[in-house]
């Protein structure tokens, strides 16, 4: 099955502010550095990809968990950005299957739109 949409959350686009800081950061003790290697571990280990019938969100580096929800069970789609998210092109999503709780939030998605239209589409057939 083709994958129409697999990413995992970006550092710098997301928090510009909290990226720049880091940067400032490396000549106190390396304390930058730790910042930066944490937060590229942590983006790295997740990841959201939406193929033909299914969503799979997957967190963790050393142990996994893997979250997979049917496009055709999702009721909801809910993108969240800030006025600086939508300057860089990326935001939260939060996908609703039956609940009042979302059952996938990944945040720090780039082109967050995108995976609406692509679970939009495959509802309605396309």
């Amino acid at each position: 099955m083709s994958e129409l949409y697999s990413e995992h959350p970006v550092m710098f686009k997301n928090n510009p502010i909290g990226f720049i800081v880091s940067l400032l950061l490396i000549p106190v003790f390396g304390m930058g550095l730790l910042i930066l290697l944490g937060w590229h571990l942590q983006n790295k280990a997740s990841k959201l990809t939406v193929n033909g019938n299914e969503i799979v969100y997957e967190k963790g580096l050393l142990s996994k968990e893997r979250l997979e929800v049917s496009i055709s069970s999702v009721r909801t789609t809910k993108v969240k950005q800030s006025f600086f998210n939508r300057i860089f092109g990326v935001g939260a999503i939060e996908i609703y299957t039956a609940g009042d709780l979302p059952e996938i939030v990944a945040t720090g998605m780039p082109d967050p739109n995108k995976i609406r239209e692509l679970i939009k589409a495959r509802q309605n057939g396309g």
